[in-house]
């Protein structure tokens, strides 16, 4: 046995820093359990009990996949593998509960060049830490060395979940109608979209390097990039507990308009006011230097807006309590008015200065 092992690691795959991995990772992991979780780190599957859906009338899972993307490529430059596990699991819970859905658990992909038993576990636990953000049981995952695919400190993550909602209580387009008002949940930044035009932009096209200080940002650029995605699954799941809230879209790849549109029905059309909020200054930088057009980059970026709920403007005041609760910013960014045609959205106006 000890032969294969020496043959194996002579091939680029180190069984023992694997075996290390995890034993750095059970602690941060441990925190996420739910009572649903049956067993513990390191079976073959993760193991959750569907009797606790017995509580549901009708009990509807929704699932989800998602990875950050080239995001990782400045984690992996900065050294900084805490944070991107945020980034991974916001884009995972926060598909789920625009629908309604209360995440029920996450499970992660990591490919590697090499396994670094700290590093691993650093990941990890960005990813556990996120998961308890959104109440969601980290229940398992892959730790995959890719020698000759992947360069030493080269990585990638990925990551799929689950959850589940009341069919009665689905959100979604059926619910939408005139008078509606948008409310616009503010992004912690960049999250974890666009970040293949902001790198050429500010690192290719500048030559700007990482560690620059940029006055107008407040911090350097590597720390603007690196600003975790927010998770939002708690703080919309409360919203949706206590008020009427008839969709959500979660605004990622594709801007505003395109994400919003998919939860508009026909003869509807969202009207958002530009003037109701003023994009961070991380937006402009990539508009000013990059000589990007405004349809342009409002197609790729969040522009300050991680998240719309399309409720009646009855429970508008009663859901900004709620968030503002959980300390998240949110204003009303517009309204749902009767079109002909297939569901739009129509942005207006310009926005104030940052």
């Amino acid at each position: 046995m000890a032969a294969e092992r020496s043959a194996y690691a002579a091939a680029g795959v180190d069984i023992e820093a694997g075996e290390r991995a995890v034993e750095l990772m059970k602690a941060s992991v441990a925190r996420t359990r739910r009572p649903e979780v049956l067993g513990g780190l390191g079976g073959f599957a993760g193991l959750f009990d569907a009797s606790a859906l017995a509580r549901y009338d009708h009990p509807v899972l929704a699932t989800s996949t998602d990875g950050v993307g080239t995001k990782v490529a400045i984690a992996a430059a900065m050294g900084v593998y805490d944070t991107v596990g945020y980034d991974l699991v916001g884009m995972l819970v926060d598909d789920l509960v625009v629908c309604g859905a209360e995440p029920l658990f996450v499970t992660d992909y990591i490919a590697c060049g090499k396994v670094y038993p700290e590093r691993i576990a650093a990941l990890v636990g960005g990813i556990a830490a996120a998961c308890e953000t959104a109440g969601a049981a980290l229940l398992g995952g892959e730790t995959a060395e890719h020698p000759g695919l992947l360069d030493p400190d080269e990585f990638d993550i990925a990551g799929a979940t689950t959850g589940v909602v009341e069919r009665a209580k689905l959100l979604g387009p059926e619910l939408v109608r005139p008078g509606d008002v948008a409310l616009a949940l503010a992004s912690s930044g960049l999250h974890s979209n666009g970040y293949s035009l902001v790198r050429h932009v500010l690192l290719e096209r500048t030559g700007w390097a990482l560690d620059r200080q940029v006055d107008e940002l407040g911090r350097t650029l590597g720390e603007e990039l690196l600003e975790p995605t927010r998770v939002y699954a708690k703080p919309c799941l409360a919203v949706i507990g206590a008020t009427e809230v008839h969709a959500m879209s979660h605004i990622t790849g594709g801007g505003l308009a395109n994400n919003l549109a998919r939860v508009i029905p026909a003869g509807v059309e969202v009207v958002l006011d530009r003037a109701s909020w003023a994009p961070a200054p991380i937006f402009g930088l990539v508009q000013r230097l990059g000589g990007v057009s405004q349809p342009d980059l409002e197609a790729t970026l969040n522009m300050g807006v991680g998240m719309v709920v399309l409720l009646p403007e009855a429970s508008v005041e009663d859901a900004r309590r709620v968030l503002a609760s959980e300390g998240v910013q949110s204003w009303v960014a517009g309204e749902a008015v009767a079109a002909a045609g297939t569901g739009s959205v129509r942005l207006v106006g310009s926005h104030p200065a940052s």
